[in-house]
């Protein structure tokens, strides 16, 4: 079986899969219409985020057999028609999760400890005490939308501190001993932190609203570590001016490219994010919360184990 590999990736996934036997290409270069013209000969391919697999490239890959993307989420390929044409999808979110739980809890304590700001003051030699003053984790109920992997990962990192964790998911009976699983109402009635751990779909883009938002019965902390398009950025900022929303760790944003690589598609910087950046109760990353040295092996470890107990030679 042929692989062309569209992205660079850890060296131990062309490696482990050369030892099983398959036969391995590599293209980080061409475009998508130089990879679509050549696609047909291949069995299957790997990518991350170069560009979107959408039907017409789908019908040029006549005999592919599986799509491996090595990252948790598959929005950037048109899965209805790939498993019309009988292609497995093969994704990784096992492979990160643990990443994104602990940047996720990190980013909740260094909004709750001003830590970013705290150390940009003393770095310009002011020691400002009173005015970082934190606030502690414990007695504090976390709400968490998106119950899979990311949000499993997250609520386990949470059992060392003394506090309620909710979750809400489409799913039934997926809560466990780190959450109890409840209505959206309810935890828009209880939670203190909200923590996005959803994929994106037509029912999660814009889902952090201004309607959204207001059905929160307390003031709270906001941390997205899965998708920009979750959050609009314009409500999240009025609710920011308002105190609504307390804070926000944001590790993606509306604005990213579908590549995940490239923030902007153009060089205008957004009103809302020139708000967000300028802001001491937001804490920004580039889309890396599941982006660690360990999580990169980890991830081209778990494709490697499920291309093998699918299409073992």
């Amino acid at each position: 079986m042929k692989i062309l590999h569209l992205d660079s990736n850890h060296p131990l996934l062309i490696a482990q899969l050369n030892k099983l036997g398959f036969t391995n290409d590599e293209d980080y270069t061409s475009t998508k219409s130089e990879i679509a013209a050549k696609i047909h000969s291949y069995d299957g391919f790997i990518i991350r985020s170069r560009f979107k697999i959408d039907k017409p490239f789908l019908d040029n890959a006549k005999n592919l057999k599986f799509i491996g993307r090595v990252g948790a989420g598959l929005e950037n390929i048109d899965c209805d028609y790939a498993k019309k044409k009988n292609i497995t999808l093969i994704a990784a979110p096992e492979g990160n999760r643990n990443a994104v739980g602990e940047h996720s809890l990190g980013m909740l304590l260094a909004l709750f400890n001003k830590m970013i700001k705290a150390d940009a003051e003393v770095r310009q030699g002011k020691w400002l005490r009173e005015e970082n003053r934190g606030i502690e984790l414990d007695g504090k109920t976390i709400g968490l939308i998106g119950y899979g992997n990311m949000g499993k990962s997250f609520a386990k990192k949470l059992r060392g501190f003394d506090v309620d964790v909710l979750c809400y998911d489409l799913k039934p009976n997926v809560g466990d001993e780190n959450s109890t699983q409840v209505t959206l109402k309810e935890l828009q009635e209880r939670c203190d932190v909200l923590s996005l751990h959803t994929p994106e779909t037509a029912l999660t883009k814009n889902m952090i609203n201004k309607s959204f938002i207001n059905r929160f019965k307390k003031d709270f902390w906001l941390i997205n570590t899965a998708r920009g398009s979750a959050v609009v950025t314009k409500d999240l900022v009025a609710a920011l001016k308002s105190g609504k929303i307390l804070g926000a760790g944001l590790d993606v944003l509306e604005y990213e490219k579908s590549s995940f690589e490239n923030l902007f598609t153009d060089h205008n910087l957004p009103e809302a994010f020139q708000f967000l950046i300028e802001s001491e109760n937001v804490l920004l990353s580039p889309h890396v919360a599941g982006w660690t040295v360990e999580s990169k092996a980890k991830l081209a470890q778990t494709i490697v184990e499920k291309i093998n107990v699918n299409f073992k030679i």
